[in-house]
């Protein structure tokens, strides 16, 4: 290959990995920048939003802020929708319509959509992608189409310490207790006793513990082994490390010669 080629392709390459740089520092930034605290609301005016909450940029579609309030240290991810009324510029009275508790976790893509009250209790964590309505469409008039009739509203209340897991649904009149886990994909409707999994569309119970029995059916995987008291987190580095190296000539032994 001529010489004064190799020295185009090489600047043509140089180029692309400075604009890739520049891209990806310039996209942090507005992460950095986008990002929605009670310090830096930007254009959102919540009802409250506590110390330690932050929204990701960019956020999804948000409306009726007056009537949402949010808790203290809530990761709220990227693309979140969070709503309060039926369409933004209504007087909703004096009331909140949405709140959420303290340290709830709602991942990217999660929609909290509240027509009538939702309430989250604290130390909820959503998954990606959780679909929460007080709203449903209604479909009594065969002739009308689907869309066009008036929705059915219901309040909906998740206990505290819950867990939803990816692409959950939670429909208009539910209640879930405390620590509930509502598995990936699962509808829920109706009510849901503490400590309990639910799992399928509709979804049911399938496991819950009771102080008399422990969990029933019996948990087919030992419990976790906490981390022991003034175990530090370098320390739990330095083991990790130590985990790492001393997988490493086993897996060279494992590769053939």
């Amino acid at each position: 290959m001529p010489k004064n080629q190799n020295t185009f392709s090489s600047l043509t390459a140089l180029r692309r990995r400075l604009a890739n740089r520049a891209v990806h520092a310039g996209w942090r930034w507005m992460q950095q920048a986008g990002a929605v605290t009670a310090q830096t609301p930007g254009r959102l005016r919540f009802g409250a939003i506590g110390h330690g909450t932050r929204l990701a940029f960019p956020q999804g579609t948000v409306f009726g802020e007056p009537w949402i309030r949010l808790g203290e240290h809530c990761i709220i991810a990227e693309q979140v929708t969070l709503t309060a009324g039926m369409m933004p510029g209504l007087d909703l009275g004096t009331e909140p319509v949405l709140v959420l508790g303290n340290g709830v976790v709602l991942g990217r893509d999660t929609h909290v959509i509240a027509d009538t009250r939702i309430t989250i209790g604290d130390d909820t964590f959503c998954g990606p992608g959780v679909y929460i309505t007080s709203t449903n469409h209604s479909y009594d008039d065969p002739h009308e189409p689907v869309g066009k009739q008036w929705p059915r509203s219901a309040p909906v209340e998740i206990g505290p310490g819950c867990w939803l897991g990816t692409g959950a649904v939670i429909l208009p009149g539910a209640r879930l207790g405390r620590n509930v886990v509502v598995a990936a994909g699962a509808v829920v409707r109706g009510e849901v006793p503490d400590h309990a999994v639910v799992a399928g569309a509709p979804a049911r119970i399938v496991r819950r513990w009771q102080p008399e029995t422990g969990w029933q059916p019996p948990l087919r995987t030992p419990a976790p082994v906490p981390i022991p008291d003034g175990v530090t987190p370098e320390q739990l580095r330095a083991v990790a490390q130590l985990a790492e190296a001393e997988q490493r000539p086993a897996d060279a032994a494992a590769e053939p010669a």
